[in-house]
């Protein structure tokens, strides 16, 4: 099936719920609000003709110019996207769902915007949700056990951000 199809299932299944579309990407992909990804990902798991059983990976991603020079000229405002990648394997199809996101909750900065957890939707999402909130810094509402997972604990910060500063040294060891 191809994405333009899915994305009429996903239409008509959800309206205007579906914020925004690119069904000639090459990854094909719907927009959706981040209070709906669980419904939607069941949705694409558990409907009959899309089965999208599989879990490939969840991206966080950082829209961001650092540079203020550069700001103005970046065509987007800053923000973060959750990127979630699926396969069906009874299909042979894929699909992309995303959530956008503000870089900071309440826009105060520190505070880590927020998305429910899919970990309902495929078990896989665990560590893929783990790696997101260590690496960019948004945080799964309702995940198991929402803790870093590549990074200590104690580490501070998120190194996926743009706006992220290296830390000269940890614990006593000098970086670079």
């Amino acid at each position: 099936m191809h994405g333009a199809e899915i994305i009429a299932i996903l239409e008509e299944k959800f309206g205007p719920r579906i914020r925004q579309k690119k069904p000639d990407a090459i990854d094909p992909y719907v927009v959706v609000d981040a209070g709906d990804i669980v419904e939607v990902c069941r949705f694409l798991r558990d409907d009959p003709r899309l089965q999208f059983d599989m879990l490939n990976c969840i991206t966080g991603v950082d829209y961001c110019e650092p540079d203020q020079a550069k700001a103005a000229k970046a065509g987007f405002e800053p923000h973060l996207e959750v990127v979630y990648h699926m396969s069906s394997f009874v299909k042979r199809h894929r699909f992309v769902v995303k959530v956008i996101l503000p870089r900071w909750k309440d826009n105060i900065e520190g505070q880590l915007p927020e998305v429910p957890s899919v970990t309902s939707v495929w078990p896989a999402a665990d560590w893929h949700e783990r790696e997101t909130y260590d690496l960019v810094g948004i945080r799964f509402i309702g995940h198991p056990d929402l803790r870093r997972i590549l990074l200590a604990e104690d580490w501070e910060g998120h190194p996926l951000r743009k706006d992220y500063i290296f830390p000269l040294e940890y614990h006593g060891i000098r970086g670079r």
